[in-house]
């Protein structure tokens, strides 16, 4: 199935790639940039066929520009929302723009008459402030965003994805709204301008970090994030579902092994000593941003992508294949220099 659809946030990483597969596929697409003076670039990353995409100054935090974005549009992606890699001065530069952007995307995709919408949400809406547990997340988990220590951006992706489900539920008449919940997103990029999960491998790979922390996270595809996008746009039913989209949980000394045993040189500033977890909880009293990961030293938080393959025949490809692609394309865009 092909029709009209708007996938907000054009620019951006998770968003490039779900408007290359929805072209090929022969759908119309309208995307939303917070300023067409981006429009030749990101076309030009891009690629697609110019009749494809077509482009409107939009902002998350504002209700200019929707209502002519979405006309004509059966369906949604919404797929924009803040992810600053440094700590926020407070928690609501984050929270009130996911909230209202993901609510006002919703308002204005009801008033065309979309017919499905589906949320770019994040396991960071499903495995934080639960203490510790042992075994996988489901799509049953809810972050808890009042227990200690749960960060300001987990805290925005759950927020802005219960407030979508009580809107839908509330107001959603006859449009079918349905989530996905990707992990750390990895894979080649398009361009110098890409997402805040792929810092971590250029940091590896420049020599920046000065040591691994007991940090580690499970990894997505990008490629793989795009697909699973387009299959719960076209499935025949997904009416309030949830789809965790991930695979393996790797730590960050397992990444820095399989960079430096399969790319040789090129991987020669991949740090090999590990950094004592005393050692991140001083450096986080002095760098907010490292104080934000104090809490997930030696925390294991697998989730299980079952029911994705279940119901839409997804599934997520190596992960050490992604994280591979992401460091060589690092390095032949000079992103990263051997």
């Amino acid at each position: 199935m092909a029709g009209t659809i708007l996938v907000t946030g054009g620019s951006g990483y998770i968003a490039g790639y779900l408007i290359r597969q929805l072209a090929a596929e022969g759908w119309k697409i309208n995307t939303t940039v917070r300023s067409l003076g981006r429009e030749a670039a990101v076309r030009a990353t891009l690629g697609v066929p110019e009749a494809s995409l077509r482009f409107f100054a939009a902002d998350l935090t504002d209700d200019a520009g929707w209502a002519e974005a979405v006309a004509g549009c059966s369906h949604v992606a919404h797929v924009a929302s803040p992810f600053p890699m440094g700590a926020v001065r407070h928690e609501d530069d984050l929270i009130v723009p996911a909230r209202d952007g993901a609510l006002r995307a919703l308002r204005f995709a009801a008033g065309a008459g979309v017919r499905r919408f589906v949320l770019t949400s994040s396991v960071a809406a499903v495995a934080y402030g639960h203490g510790d547990v042992d075994r996988p997340y489901t799509e049953a988990d809810w972050t808890d965003v009042n227990a200690p220590g749960v960060n300001a951006y987990a805290k925005s992706k759950t927020i802005a994805e219960r407030a979508a489900r009580d809107w839908v539920a509330a107001n959603g008449g006859g449009m079918e709204f349905c989530s996905i919940n990707p992990s750390a997103v990895l894979g080649p990029v398009l361009s110098d301008d890409f997402s805040t999960s792929i810092e971590f491998v250029k940091r590896m790979m420049d020599g920046s970090m000065p040591g691994i922390p007991r940090l580690g996270f499970a990894v997505v595809d990008v490629r793989d994030l795009a697909d699973i996008h387009v299959r719960a746009l076209n499935a025949p039913a997904v009416a309030n579902e949830r789809f965790i989209a991930a695979g393996p949980f790797m730590m960050m000394q397992e990444v820095g092994q399989l960079l430096r045993a399969r790319l040789g040189t090129q991987a020669r500033k991949v740090p090999r000593r590990g950094i004592p977890d005393f050692v991140v909880r001083l450096m986080g009293v002095f760098d907010p941003s490292i104080r934000q990961v104090v809490g997930e030293l030696g925390r294991i938080r697998a989730v299980d992508s079952s029911h994705a393959l279940a119901a839409l025949g997804w599934k997520t490809r190596d992960a050490g294949e992604s994280i591979l692609d992401t460091a060589r394309s690092l390095l032949e865009r000079g992103i990263v220099r051997a």
